[in-house]
């Protein structure tokens, strides 16, 4: 294949590449993500390939390895087109069945349709699963529908007709104001204007013209995967977007900067790479314009700091990965001192989107302040976990309960954080908060970069508070006082009431701390750490009380302030608990009530989470 040398030979392919393709023709898409991999979908593929091969049915059937589906908590998932067929929970002996009796008979396979856990019936079709049916899936949608690491895949799908758009027929500045007029807003977690950074950039000086333009993908928030899933899905579209921002600020150079732990997506972005080198996507005189430019990815060391901007760029020059103040802007003196320009991962990702579609069609989806749509990584103590795309301004009440299927178990939601370990806990009493960058910041949360993980009713949310407080201490870069002392303080005062020992005056020094981070620490990550501390208060300030007051925990979770026993009245002495504690500290003989000695008890929880009475109780 020769380098592509104009919009029209692009065309030419485009059309060259469809005709090939019938899309009536049977394809088994089965999802290739990380968390599928987790599922041994590898296996499950290679079962297909043999059961194909031994059919005879290689020029009939095609069998595409995508990205991650999104409902990861069932996979590995596996659809059917084009009737678009749901199987959920495949595995390698399921083959040869799919193969003789969907594929060649088109008959529906019961046993692998998904069961909504609320209505109870099955779902046959992709679009008509509860989790899919309340999305907006514009830049997650193509994932279950390409090889990332095909490109003619993405071609097919009108891929880099918005680059060829915008290089042989718009100004720079054009796409600028196009951006701007989009209302675009990085999603990486501080949400600002994305076509007012690229005019920043653009307008900074350089004696040299040097200007770059790096990708975030140094994703580190726990329980968050939307930027991997993007990056191991469909890199083309992170790619196509960087190009078209190189291209209207006027750089040459560009960095993706991928996690360290990350290694599928480093594996597919590179091979895109490769492939947009070898279609001349990417290197000298792109499609004939004139404009050069090309990308190199650099693995991070794993440093959650490094997700920080300043941090970040330190770390490409060799440097330690500590942030610096933010007087001097990156968008002036960044990478090697010069203009740089840096959007995550999502925000490339909407970038061809907005081209191909029109700035006044994006500013249609989303809220006044907030355009577009989110991907969220749901997680927690829900039904349905996974990576949801929803329009900016929908409800959590909708993203917990529409999409995720509400709590398991039909215990009672308690809270949502949202925006990372920086993030905030949102109560029960605000489920129907719109979701956007401005209403999240006025709740004590933030958007962060999508994380959401929701509690029940039997999470304790001081202990939620100490666990992410605990984290940022352990990942603070120690440059600045204020994070470095002050966190580290606020994690001993937590740890004190948790165990016990607090005092009536913790609850005060808490928010004082947590006042100060917030208004003297260096970087975004120190200013936002106190978060999950100042919105449990906020919320929960109960709890906090109980546990100094009371010597209490109410959701039964912190073990210096709890004890376990056993209802006499339920216990039917089927030695169950006492098989499974580690301590042998629960006694009495078979079918009578049993009883615990307290001075063996480690508190673990296992003989509650054991018991099929409910006759262990704990105070």
């Amino acid at each position: 294949m020769r380098k592509l040398g104009s919009a029209a030979e692009l065309e030419h392919l485009r059309d060259r590449i469809l005709s090939r393709r019938n899309p009536e023709k049977p394809c088994i898409s089965i999802c290739g993500g990380t968390g599928c991999h987790a599922y041994n979908c590898k296996d499950v593929v290679k079962a297909l390939k043999k059961e194909i091969k031994r059919q005879g049915l290689r020029n009939e059937v095609e069998l595409r390895v995508t990205g991650c589906h999104g409902f990861c908590e069932h996979g590995p998932l596996l659809v059917l087109y084009p009737q678009r067929i749901f199987y959920q929970r495949i595995t390698p002996g399921d083959a040869s069945e799919i193969i003789a009796e969907t594929v060649m008979k088109g008959n529906i396979i019961e046993s692998l349709l998904y069961v909504d856990p609320l209505s109870g019936k099955k779902v046959y079709f992709e679009n008509d699963v509860p989790f899919y049916k309340g999305q907006q899936r514009l830049v997650f949608g193509n994932n279950g529908a390409i090889d990332p690491t095909n490109i003619e895949d993405y071609l097919g799908i009108g891929g880099y007709s918005a680059l060829s758009r915008v290089l042989l027929k718009r100004q720079p500045e054009e796409i600028i104001e196009q951006i701007k007029r989009s209302g675009l807003r990085g999603r990486g977690g501080a949400g600002f204007p994305t076509g007012i950074k690229w005019e920043f950039c653009r307008n900074a000086p350089s004696s040299d013209g040097i200007r770059y333009v790096i990708c975030n993908a140094d994703e580190g928030d726990p329980g968050a995967y939307m930027d991997r899933s993007l990056l191991e899905g469909n890199p083309h579209s992170v790619i196509e977007g960087m190009i078209i921002g190189a291209y209207a600020i006027g750089s040459n150079y560009g960095y993706a900067y991928v996690r360290h732990e990350y290694p599928l997506a480093v594996e597919n972005l590179s091979i895109a790479l490769e492939q947009s080198r070898k279609y001349g996507f990417l290197g000298e005189n792109i499609l004939g314009s004139g404009f050069d430019f090309d990308i190199k990815i650099s693995r991070g060391g794993g440093a959650f700091i490094c997700g920080e901007s300043t941090a970040l760029i330190a770390s490409l020059e060799g440097k330690i990965g500590e942030p610096r103040a933010k007087h001097i802007h990156t968008v002036v003196s960044g990478l090697n001192g010069k203009p740089t320009n840096l959007n995550n991962v999502e925000t490339w990702a909407n970038v061809p989107l907005i081209i191909n579609h029109g700035a006044d069609w994006y500013s249609q989806i989303g809220t006044e302040g907030s355009k577009g749509t989110k991907i969220f990584s749901l997680v927690g103590k829900i039904n349905n976990t996974g990576l949801v795309e929803v329009p900016m301004g929908i409800k959590l009440r909708e993203i917990i309960y529409d999409i995720g299927g509400g709590i398991r178990g039909g215990k009672k939601f308690k809270a949502v954080q949202t925006g990372g370990p920086s993030g905030g806990c949102l109560p029960e009493s605000l489920i129907d908060l719109p979701v956007d960058f401005d209403r999240l910041t006025e709740a004590g949360s933030m958007m962060g970069s999508g994380g959401m993980i929701v509690v029940d009713e039997d999470t304790c949310m001081v202990d939620v508070a100490k666990y992410f407080t605990k984290f940022l201490t352990e990942e603070s870069c120690g440059k600045c006082v204020p994070c470095r002392e002050g966190l580290d303080r606020m994690l001993d005062i937590l740890t004190d009431i948790t165990e016990g020992r607090g005092e009536e005056t913790d609850i005060e020094l808490l928010e004082e701390l947590g006042s100060v981070i917030k208004g003297t620490s260096l970087c975004a990550l120190g200013d936002t750490a106190p978060n999950p501390v100042l919105s449990t208060i906020r919320y929960f300030g109960d709890e906090y009380e109980a546990h100094i007051r009371e010597r209490r925990c109410p959701a039964g979770v912190c073990k210096a302030l709890i004890t376990f026993a056993i209802d006499e009245n339920r216990c039917t002495g089927c030695r169950i608990c006492a098989r499974e504690c580690p301590q042998g500290a629960i006694w009495g003989e078979k079918k009578r009530p049993h009883q615990i000695e307290q001075e063996k008890c480690i508190q673990c929880g296992l003989c509650r989470d054991n018991c099929k009475f409910e006759a262990v109780t704990v105070s």
